[in-house]
């Protein structure tokens, strides 16, 4: 019977100690996978992040099968630990409203879904930049928010192989091969994160968002 490899012993972060994002307010309208990571990479290190999602069903994620933890999807826990929830309708004006009052005392929004939907409810960048001057705003999208592929949906699996970066895997004498985990998703959510920071040192210097 092989014997277990001894681990290091590492002692807890104490509780109670400041974290480097203490005090920040995160608006979060994301969903799925690379704009959950960023916004859960922002509550890690302190953001208050206040998730905002649909009461149908919320996050994609939540309904995702075979792995279940406390009736939740492991995939939805994975990505959205140390965050609050609120499910707005935002079709409705009052729901609305109520992420328009966040949205006017908080630090970051961050947004992905597709193109056009945050305009249709009057939360783009352009109609909320008015009501809070510091504001920082991420948009992540698949293939940005102008041009002539503005309006297409991605999908990691899309952008994996559209990239070339599927061809890289699998054997030499078999077919493109996908990775396992959503490796363009979740290098998408740490470059907005790392984006944001930027933005917030920018505001500090400019006082702007």
């Amino acid at each position: 019977m092989p014997t277990k490899p001894q681990l290091p012993v590492r002692s807890s972060r104490g509780t109670g100690g400041p974290t480097a994002l203490d005090g920040l307010l995160v608006v979060d309208f994301t969903r799925v996978v690379a704009g959950p990571a960023c916004t859960q990479t922002l509550a890690d290190y302190g953001a208050h992040v206040i998730k905002i999602e649909n009461p149908d069903g919320g996050d994609d994620t939540r309904a995702y099968e075979h792995a279940e933890i406390g009736g939740e999807a492991a995939a939805y826990l994975s990505l959205n630990r140390n965050k609050r929830g609120i499910a707005l309708d935002l079709a409705v004006p009052e729901a609305r409203e109520i992420a328009l009052d966040l949205i006017r005392k908080a630090d970051v929004v961050v947004e992905n879904f597709s193109s056009g939907v945050m305009k249709k409810f009057g939360l783009d960048y352009e109609s909320v930049a008015p009501l809070n001057a510091r504001l920082v705003y991420c948009s992540i999208s698949a293939y940005g928010r102008t041009g002539p592929f503005a309006s297409r949906p991605g999908f990691d699996p899309i952008t994996q192989a559209e990239s070339g970066f599927m061809s890289l895997n699998g054997f030499a004498d078999g077919p493109a091969v996908r990775t396992g985990p959503p490796i363009v998703d979740m290098a998408t959510g740490m470059s907005a994160c790392n984006a944001i920071l930027m933005a917030l040192l920018a505001r500090d210097r400019l006082g702007r968002g």
